[in-house]
């Protein structure tokens, strides 16, 4: 089974699909995204998809609804979790600020741009 994500303008994934490994060709990725692109508009799916891997084996991580696709790099990331959050050298999420170290439970605060506990 083969997996393609539909992305929307902005990079961000819509939904996941499962399509037949020989409705890709029987290829192996990179070549079976084409295939399965073209079956997938055969079915009257317009859009971009991009094919994601389930086992994490290309593009990093498997694609889920909320994920964003880094077209730059070719990978999917996980949601982005606030609107200030960067992506760092790991394509992992990080506050404008880092997490304090000292124990307890600490949130981050969207509207004050900082960590409380």
């Amino acid at each position: 089974m083969a997996h393609f994500a539909e992305i929307d303008e902005n990079n961000k994934v819509l939904r996941v699909i499962a399509v037949a490994n020989n409705d890709c060709g029987d290829l192996d990725f990179p070549e079976s995204e084409a295939v399965g692109q073209t079956f997938l508009a055969s079915l009257g799916l317009t859009g971009i998809w991009k094919q994601t891997s389930y086992n994490d084996n290309f593009r990093q991580f498997y694609a889920g609804i909320g994920s964003v696709y880094v077209s730059e790099q070719d990978i999917f990331t996980a949601p982005q979790p606030y609107p200030s959050w960067t992506l760092d050298s790991n394509n992992e999420w990080q506050a404008p600020t880092s997490k304090p170290e000292e124990d307890g439970f600490w949130y981050w605060d969207e509207a004050t741009q900082q960590w409380v506990r």
